[in-house]
């Protein structure tokens, strides 16, 4: 959002404060006699609201809103609240009539209903505050007593829900603000920052909400979820109730459908901001906006306008800014304005104008803020604009520099008064003129996504005037950070994302003694952190995690500024040792995911502002005592112990109601050897994130544990037994429960469901046998549902359908019935597992165009008929397995089609014909993804050679390794497993990673020869084709698949001898030619030397080891031939693998195991 906006509503902002300290919105003075004014209900009713406000900062980091300084200290009981610090009074009647904290940085525990007696109020401002340290549920009744209000704000205070229709009945209101508050900030023009805390509201009936504030002439609702109204609604409801609306808000409402010509009869519109709704319907610019006399801010970046710009002239004389970015459809000349000379923002990067020397472009002097595309910037382009000495900010996109550079740089050196200089999308990759230097006052420099080298921060470092320098990419490669980094000492912020460096963090980064916030995570810095840091004395942020950084210097802990520090995710060791000094101000320690060893050193048990505590994933060890250490730091709201080598217990002080944290909003506790839940949580009302996951925690869940407001909630993997005092089944809550995990303990009966949906809600891995007969009621806000291996014995319900669950997980239960139809039809079902049940009839044929699924799992079920061809439309699927049902189908060719297609399970079925593809010409790539086939177990007849040719990702090695999953809403990622014939055993693989590829078409009548072209398979793993009847020789072809472990061509009718190129195959493993009719030597190098008799029993005509059939003379002179043909090959074998078993045996399993932890993540 353009500064100039922000800056205007500040002025509002200051001009409604000294209006509440000066004067009344009825035009009486605030009273300042001596005689008190204030009426007796009305101080009670604000000393209620006071003890809701529990503390107090004047820091704007986010952080620091939890300092403990005494909050409004001029409310005190007995003297006249009309000279309270923001409040404000009625001269004649003593009432309250304003009441403004705004920007106090309050922490407020929720709006106490005592705000709702102050009904004289005509203005409320509470905006840029905490309504608590998770977002707090804005009360749905009170708004419409006060019903005198005319300026009500809210913005950026932390609230959530939906908006209360109270407000709607607000009929005086002249100002409405829900947004979230954010403004670009007056010394770092290159970022904005939030202005308190920000809100998660939605209206899901705006023309309700503003029907009967027809007085109303601001609003401002930037953030609030809109949807299902469309812009088209909103606009003809505002036409319809508010006509003479003079500033419209709307930035990033998620609104939809075409903007319409409702918006122009609110012809008064002086601010208009739509910006950031990329779901508005593509169309044409509203060239109407361009007629709006009173029009000063004009923001539509972001909302798909698309077409020809119009011709006209903006007739608005006073038009401030102009924000078009962010439309790359948007086509045509540049704007044109019937006065530019008071113009102050003009953003359009990333749209696709084109430029024409007009007349009109010499009278840009006011222009402070300018964002321009690439494509349109050119010399003649850039000299029509002038000296721009007013201009500050300067947002540059998809700029190619080397291209541009003369004309560039030669224009840019005339901007004298740069503050802000902003690249994205750029092309950099040149050396930056050491000239750069010279811009003075350049204060800010961010460049994102852009193209950079190994010089770009070298470069940078010649601008010594920087205070604030952020660079983010996605994989840019810089080099290591330089030593010349020193020379930046204004630098007050440094901060580089998503590019990758190397090497340590140089000692120079110590002279910038200016610096605040350090901020280098994931960026692959590696080494021992400087001693130099200790010279930061104004460091106050910290951020270092996710690299390879050793060793935690005992100088970090003593920075006497310092309030956040992450260190967490690198490779640091050994002990946290005691420290002396320890900054007192330290509110934020992340440690987590390191090797730190040793016991929590008590240091940190005595930080008094410490709200972050987090070193779970390491090695720590010994007894934590919840009644003391810890326990004490009474402005803790996060601590994090999970998975270390810790026992905590309840202990000794725990019956002290002095000394707890009772601000504690998130607690890990996960395997931490607890076998009871601490009774002492029970005292803890403001928890929000609870986790005693992986203990041995046994008994009942007990009821208290649901007084609490928690939104995620993980008590897997325990020995719970069953619920207290619950025989309803239904688990009363006050609010959404987000995240709710049960699974892997010992519950039974009916499944427990939240009175409120759960976004999360896994009960896998227990003994549940049945669920609420409207169980489906409790899903309306469900995404992920797992009830996995249990013994449900149910039908399942039509209504399943009602819900929005995405990921549906009811695998190994005993379900039985049809599968419900209505599931395919929903486009956000994107993970259908339901397997090893007792599902029956045939596959539902609905399936519709906009199908999202990815995988669908029904193996082990009793499903009937064909493979529906509408499964087409699923152009998403992944996995497929119907392994183990009753279809009764040819080969589905069609399938092929489905480009992101990995896994293919077809076995035990009654599949019949000819493996085959697709031959027409339109058919394109088929199969391209393919790397788990599975057709064991059919009536397969024959296999078209040109089926293996299709299958592009097993001809090309793969190492990456990457898993196969599905992002949940709520943690993590849903994976996939498969269970497939593995060395003549069927394994279960819980991941499916990209790296195991496998083919098994065993168990056919499949005839022929066996294809060559399987050869071309170089990263196959697993190929089966056992127990069909393929006939002539093994190809020797086969002895190109070089990461092939297991073969298996048993109970086939080959012939012929063991083609030599199958000792290439050095990662076999597993070998299984018995049952044939080959005949010759077995080849004795490399491998072979490990395979069994089981291996070629069954080859009359075989001999050699590890046979007992001797060859003749004629095979041992062929053995003799093809032994010295590789004679220089097999000596460098046996120099490293000896002779025989033994070490040669050690050596292959030790390849082996490598591959295997590949594919496990061991």
């Amino acid at each position: 959002m353009a500064s100039i906006v922000w800056a205007l509503l500040l002025c509002l902002v200051q001009l409604h404060s000294l209006v509440a300290s000066s004067a009344h919105p009825d035009g009486n003075l605030t009273h300042h006699s001596s005689t008190p004014l204030c009426r007796p209900d009305q101080a009670n009713a604000l000393l209620k609201l006071k003890q809701s406000f529990m503390f107090h900062s004047n820091s704007e980091s986010e952080d620091s809103l939890l300092d403990s300084i005494p909050t409004l200290p001029a409310w005190q009981a007995g003297t006249d609240c009309c000279i309270w610090e923001g409040v404000g009074c009625s001269n004649s009647t003593g009432h309250v009539t304003s009441l403004n904290l705004g920007g106090f940085g309050l922490y407020i525990n929720g709006i106490d209903p005592a705000l709702f007696n102050l009904t004289s109020l005509r203005l409320l401002d509470l905006s840029a505050n905490n309504f608590g340290s998770r977002w707090y549920e804005i009360p749905s009744v009170g708004f419409e007593r006060l019903a005198l209000l005319t300026h009500l704000n809210l913005s950026g205070s932390g609230i959530s829900g939906q908006v209360p229709v109270g407000i709607s009945k607000l009929t005086n209101l002249v100002s409405l603000d829900l947004s979230n508050g954010n403004i670009y900030t007056d010394d770092d023009p290159g970022s904005y920052a939030w202005s308190g805390t920000p809100n998660s509201l939605w209206e899901h009936n705006f023309p309700t909400l503003v029907a009967n504030l027809s007085n109303l002439r601001e609003l401002y609702l930037d953030r609030v979820y809109l949807s299902p109204s469309t812009a088209e609604d909103c606009f003809k409801a505002l036409a319809n109730s508010v006509p003479h609306l003079r500033v419209l808000s709307l930035e990033h409402c998620w609104l939809q459908g075409h903007i319409g010509r409702s918006l122009s009869r609110l012809h008064f519109l002086v601010v208009i901001n739509l910006s950031n709704n990329p779901d508005i319907t593509p169309g044409p610019f509203p060239e109407f906006v361009m007629n709006f006399l009173n029009l000063r801010v004009l923001q539509l970046s972001g909302i798909n306008l698309e077409g020809q710009f119009p011709h006209g002239i903006f007739r608005s004389e006073n038009l401030r800014v102009v924000d078009l970015s962010l439309n790359p459809n948007l086509l045509g000349h540049m704007p044109n304005f019937s006065n530019a000379t008071s113009l102050e923002t003009l953003r359009i990067e990333w749209t696709n104008f084109s430029y024409v020397k007009s007349s009109y472009f010499s009278d840009f002097t006011a222009l402070t803020e300018l964002g321009l595309d690439g494509k349109i910037i050119s010399r003649y382009f850039l000299s029509s604009f002038g000296m721009l000495e007013s201009l500050r900010r300067l947002v540059l996109a998809r700029l190619d520099l080397p291209r541009e550079s003369e004309s560039f740089f030669s224009w840019f050196q005339g901007i004298r008064n740069l503050r802000s200089l902003q690249f994205y999308d750029c092309d950099l990759s040149l050396t930056i003129p050491s000239s750069t230097g010279n811009l003075k006052n350049l204060i800010s420099l961010v460049i994102s996504e852009s193209n950079l080298t190994t010089q770009t921060l070298s470069a940078v470092a010649n601008i010594r005037s920087l205070r604030f320098l952020d660079i983010e990419g996605w994989g840019c490669s810089l080099g290591p950070l330089p030593s010349a980094i020193g020379n930046m000492t204004s630098l007050e912020r440094l901060s580089i994302l998503g590019c990758q460096l190397s090497g340590p963090i140089p000692q120079e980064v110590g002279a910038i003694k200016k610096l605040t916030s350090l901020t280098l995570p994931d960026i692959g810095l590696s080494g021992r952190i400087p001693s130099s840091m200790a010279n930061l004395t104004l460091l106050t942020e910290l951020w270092l995690g996710g690299n390879s950084l050793r060793e935690i210097p005992a100088s970090l802990f003593t920075l006497p500024a310092l309030e956040c520090l992450d260190l967490s995710s690198n490779q640091l060791s050994g002990p946290i040792h005691e420290f002396e000094g320890v900054s007192s101000h330290l509110k934020v320690i992340y440690l987590g995911g390191n090797e730190l060893t040793g016991q929590i050193p008590r240091s940190l048990m005595i930080l008094p502002n410490l709200t972050i505590l987090h070193i779970e994933g390491n090695n720590l060890m010994g007894s934590v005592d919840l009644g003391s250490s810890l326990w004490r730091l009474e402005n803790l709201t996060y601590l994090y112990l999970s998975h270390n080598n810790l026992t905590v217990m309840e202990g000794k002080g725990s019956n002290s109601s002095s000394t707890y944290p009772s601000r504690l909003v998130g607690l890990g506790l996960a395997s931490c050897n607890m076998t009871k839940i601490p009774n002492l949580l029970m005292r803890l009302k403001n928890m929000d994130d609870l986790d005693l996951s992986s203990n041995k925690i046994s008994g009942d869940i007990p009821n208290w544990i649901w007084n609490n407001d928690l939104s995620r909630l993980n008590l897997s993997n325990n020995m719970f037994t069953g619920m207290e005092h619950n025989s309803s089944h239904v688990i009363p809550r006050n609010r959404v429960l987000y995240f709710f995990d049960l699974s892997s303990n010992k519950l039974q009966g009916q499944i427990p469901m939240p009175c409120l949906s759960a976004v999360f809600l896994d009960y896998s891995n227990n003994m549940f046998s049945s669920f609420l007969p409207n169980f489906t009621l409790y899903l309306s806000s469900t995404r992920y549902l797992k009830l996995s291996n249990n013994n449900i014995s149910a039908h399942l319900p039509h209504s399943i359908c009602h819900s929005r669950v995405e990921i549906l997980d009811l695998s190994f239960n005993n379900f039985s019935g049809p599968v419900p139809p209505c599931l395919m039809e929903k486009r956000y079902l994107r993970v259908l597992n339901l397997r090893e049940n007792q599902f029956k009839g045939m596959l539902p044929t609905n399936i519709s165009s906009g199908c999202s699924v990815e995988t669908i799992d029904l193996h082990g079920n009793k499903i009937e008929g064909q493979i529906p061809r509408a499964l087409h439309n699923c152009t998403n699927l992944e996995v497929l397995d119907l392994g183990r049902n009753q279809i009764a189908d040819t080969f589905p060719s069609w399938l092929g089609r489905l480009l992101n297609l990995h896994v293919l399970i077809l076995r035990s079925n009654q599949f019949h014909g000819s493996i085959d593809y697709l031959e027409d010409e339109k058919s394109g790539e088929q199969f391209s993804s393919l790397q788990i086939v599975d057709l064991a177990s059919n009536n397969f007849s024959a296999v078209h050679p040109q089926w293996f040719e299709n299958l592009k990702s097993m001809k090309k090695y793969n190492n990456t390794g990457q898993i196969i999953d599905h992002p949940n809403p709520t943690q993590g990622f849903y994976q996939d497993s498969v269970s497939i014939s593995y060395k003549g055993f069927f394994v279960t693989f819980d991941r499916i990673l990209t790296t195991l590829t496998a083919i098994d078409i065993s168990d056919n009548a499949l005839e022929g020869i066996i294809p060559v072209s399987i050869g071309n398979l170089v990263s196959l793993h697993v190929l089966n084709m056992s127990h069909n009847a393929f006939s002539g020789e093994i190809p020797p072809q086969l002895g190109s698949i070089t990461a092939l472990e297991s073969l298996d061509l048993s109970s086939n009718m080959l012939s012929g001898e063991i083609p030599q190129e199958l000792t290439n195959l050095t990662f076999l493993s597993t070998l299984n030619l018995s049952n044939n009719q080959l005949d010759g030597s077995i080849p004795q190098s490399r491998q072979f030397g490990t395979f069994q008799n089981s291996s070629f029993d069954g080859n009359v005509g075989l001999c050699g080891p590890p046979l007992s059939k001797q060859c003749g003379s004629m095979d041992a002179q062929s053995k003799t031939n093809l032994k010295s043909s590789s004679h220089s090959v097999d000596v460098v074998l046996f120099l490293f693998v000896g002779v025989g078993f033994g070490v040669g045996f050690a050596a292959a399993i030790i390849v082996k195991l490598d591959w295997i932890k590949k594919w496990f993540h061991i």
